[in-house]
């Protein structure tokens, strides 16, 4: 078993009910790295919806408050069971507070003729060095991962907030599913950090992410081709928006305010 899916594994408790184990190295500030987090709600949810024929389509996501290491409670409760989207409320809760919520719809497919994107995938440029380790300011979480970037100026105060480069997990986990690929979404460092000078604390607080093609087209044991801009910042909060791609060009998508 890997640390990953380890990190992944849910136990039942009651209809609808399960408990995580939140282990310590792995926050981000003062609580869990956000990823792993909308990564347990995205897994609980998927466990309830229980249908193949009805993959994630689209979540989004909440973190109020700071997951700690230890037991975390999950419930997920149906909000509606239609004759193609199953939609479902997702709760994280620890000391009786609700830490992290979100509200997953599941979906079947409508036409598999009718797909079309407008995103372009990128040149998938080889990264600049060697991977970069862990740097003294970076979250505890970074030691699992692997960064090699491309293009992601770190405190440079430049005139765009973008980042690209290659990820993963350095202990992928043996199943590939749409909890991994929420945390690969979040593995990266916020692009805005490019337009700032010097380190600043940040936190996601909110998150949405849509699959946009087959998590199975995915090796786990090979890197993704992170792509991400931050188009706007507004007291202390960001908009960013993140592409990931592996190189036979598939792309899964998504966004996120943080604050700063």
């Amino acid at each position: 078993m890997s640390d990953l899916d380890a990190l992944l594994a849910l136990t039942p408790t009651g209809n609808g009910q399960f408990r995580a184990e939140v282990p310590d190295g792995w926050q981000q500030g003062r609580g869990a790295f956000g990823g792993l987090v909308i990564a347990l709600l995205v897994r609980a949810a998927a466990t309830v919806a229980a249908d193949p024929t009805r993959p994630l389509r689209s979540l989004g996501a909440e973190l109020c408050g700071p997951t700690q290491p230890g037991p975390a409670d999950i419930f997920v409760d149906a909000l509606r069971t239609g004759t193609g989207v199953t939609t479902l409320a997702v709760r994280l809760v620890q000391a009786g507070e609700v830490q992290a919520h979100a509200v997953a719809v599941h979906a079947r497919t409508r036409d598999p003729g009718l797909q079309w994107t407008e995103l372009r995938p990128p040149e998938f440029a080889a990264p600049s060095g060697l991977p970069l380790g862990t740097p003294e300011e970076a979250p505890v979480f970074a030691q699992h991962c692997e960064f090699r970037p491309v293009h992601a100026p770190l405190f440079t105060g430049g005139d765009e907030a973008r980042a690209e480069g290659w990820f993963r997990f350095k202990r992928p986990p043996s199943v590939r599913d749409a909890a991994y690929l929420a945390m690969l979404c979040d593995g990266w460092w916020p692009a805005a950090f490019s337009r700032l000078t010097s380190p600043r604390p940040t936190a996601t607080l909110t998150y949405t992410f849509q699959p946009l093609a087959d998590v199975a087209q995915l090796d786990p044991a090979q890197p993704v081709y992170h792509r991400a801009r931050a188009v706007a910042m507004r007291a202390g909060y960001s908009v960013e928006f993140r592409e990931l791609w592996s190189p036979a060009g598939s792309c899964w998508r998504s966004t996120s305010r943080r604050s700063r």
